[in-house]
């Protein structure tokens, strides 16, 4: 350290999540340890387009020693001048970095793995998300000295702010000459009511950074994500000798959530469908030379369609004691705190009809369209259930055991018999040509939502893998699936597909029909007279 230059810190925090008050703990700190100290702000822009930013500057010489001098502290941070950069938020850390404010040869990192999504990564219509892995490599790139961990899980557990966290971690990092004492003395100046929730807080990620100090090894294991709680049977032995390693752990994901969503037949259901995906890819690469990535996706987006949303599996997770905890948590209920939570539902006909026999969902399905076609709105039934009540948990509980009925209701059938169409796809476009199977097993991404975006999806995905999977040529196939794949993500309107169809040669989408509602115009009022 310096001591004739004043330690510099940027500090990124999202709105709501403390970071003024945190700059006042550090002046504080900072004066209650008798060192000289400043800070300012920057506000950020609405929308998940920048954070605020709070600079401070300590002198790391104390008060009693300058003999009445006093450090000119500057007001803005400049880039590569920094010692430290604090975040809360992944994304906006390597977005600091991007402005130069960190240098690999000074500046020391402390950022959060935990994220909260741009509306640019929300407006894609696939997986718009920055990869984490990216952003993680950047700051081990720029940074002299880093320490990564979850901050916004820390906060939940300790039943606090993200900004006791941050204080913590500044505080064991050793970047500014201060002792433990004088930071909590900080926390306490501010009240009892929130003191105690704040020291634990600051307590766990002191601890956190604080092995991190202590043991080199420690980072990596910071950042691969912590195993989950294995909460449904896991995939037997003898099964996981069939597969190859690299499929193992989504094939183990895929089979917990059946296994969750339905039971373990279904599962074993799963693991027959995957086998012959897998035995296609070992005949068309033998080697394994692109890794079975045609078998491991195939694990991803085969699991998400079978496991699709409906009213039994809503009511199963509406009801679960995890999902109560998880909203106590976040909206940090004491254990004196009465909590009342509401849930509002509007099945439709498609939603009851689902989990009748074919012959009666069709009768039921066929009264509603005429409804529709005689001008009336969808038959729906808007419901408001209380979860905190005992009938309202009941109710819920009683829907969600009615996973028999989901096998042989309607919707069950019309699922598994597009799933195997598109299992078939796959099977017989890896026999032809490896690159083939692996763009139609890419193709499960255009099964998303609920409602009429899950049926657009699937009209889509069935119209592509009809017209276009069977040409002369397999590498033109391959290549027009792929540039089809990504115009169905790129609107929602379809336009982008419509014409990449046209381009390679397939019949447009049927067009679907859309009841014309006439509407009476109102009369006009009459005129006042005075």
């Amino acid at each position: 350290m310096n001591n004739d230059k004043a330690i510099t810190l940027l500090v990124c925090a999202l709105g709501g999540e403390g970071g003024g008050v945190l700059t006042e703990w550090l002046v504080e700190t900072a004066r209650h340890a008798g060192y000289p100290a400043q800070a300012t702000s920057i506000p950020g822009v609405a929308q998940r387009t920048g954070a605020t930013t709070y600079y401070v500057e300590v002198f790391p010489q104390p008060i009693a020693s300058l003999g009445g001098r006093r450090p000119v502290f500057s007001l803005n941070p400049v880039p590569g001048a920094l010692d430290a950069l604090v975040s809360s938020e992944l994304l906006e850390t390597a977005r600091q970095i991007g402005n130069g404010m960190s240098t690999p040869d000074r500046t020391r990192v402390i950022t959060s793995t935990s994220r909260s999504l741009t509306t640019i990564e929300r407006m894609q219509m696939g997986d718009g998300r920055v990869e984490s892995p990216d952003l993680l490599a950047v700051v081990k790139a720029f940074s002299r000295e880093h320490h990564v961990f979850d901050m916004s899980a820390v906060a939940k557990e300790c039943g606090t702010v993200v900004s006791a966290v941050m204080l913590g971690a500044i505080a064991a990092s050793g970047l500014f000459p201060f002792k433990r004492e004088d930071y909590e003395a900080a926390v306490k100046a501010g009240g009892a009511a929130t003191a105690a929730a704040s020291l634990r807080g600051f307590a766990k990620a002191f601890e956190i950074v604080g092995r991190a100090q202590e043991q080199a090894a420690y980072l990596q294991a910071v950042i691969a994500p912590p195993p989950a709680e294995q909460t449904t049977p896991s995939v037997p032995p003898q099964v996981l000798q069939r597969f190859p390693q690299p499929v193992h752990e989504m094939l183990s994901l895929g089979y917990a959530r059946l296994v969750d969503y339905q039971d373990a037949a279904y599962a074993e259901r799963y693991l027959q469908r995957l086998a012959q995906v897998l035995q296609a890819e070992q005949a068309a690469d033998p080697n394994g030379a692109h890794g079975f990535a045609t078998t491991t996706e195939m694990a991803r987006w085969l699991a998400l369609w079978m496991a699709f949303d409906d009213i039994v599996r809503v009511a199963d997770l509406k009801s679960r004691a995890s999902r109560w905890q998880r909203v106590r948590g976040e909206v940090k209920a004491g254990d004196d705190d009465l909590l009342q939570l509401w849930d509002h539902f509007k099945p439709g006909v498609p939603e009851f009809a689902a989990l009748l026999p074919p012959a009666l969902a069709q009768r039921l399905v066929a009264w509603d369209r005429r409804r529709a076609a005689a001008g009336r709105a969808p038959w729906a039934l808007p419901l408001k259930v209380g979860t905190h009540s005992v009938f309202g948990m009941l109710s819920l509980r009683v829907l969600a055991s009615c996973k028999a009925l989901r096998v042989r209701g309607s919707r069950f059938a019309v699922e598994q018999a597009m799933i195997d169409r598109w299992l078939q796809g796959v099977v017989d476009g890896s026999r032809r040509d490896w690159a083939l199977g692996h763009e139609i097993a890419l193709c499960g991404r255009l099964i998303k939502g609920y409602g009429a975006t899950n049926e657009r999806g699937k009209e889509n995905l069935l119209h592509v893998l009809d017209h276009l999977a069977h040409g002369e040529s397999p590498e033109a196939s391959a290549r027009a699936i792929a540039e089809a794949r990504q115009a169905a993500l790129a609107d929602e309107a379809g336009t982008a597909l419509d014409a990449t169809l046209a381009r390679h040669g397939a019949p447009p989408r049927p067009v679907k029909e859309q009841p014309i509602r006439f509407v009476r115009k109102p009369r006009p009022a009459a005129p006042h007279t005075f």
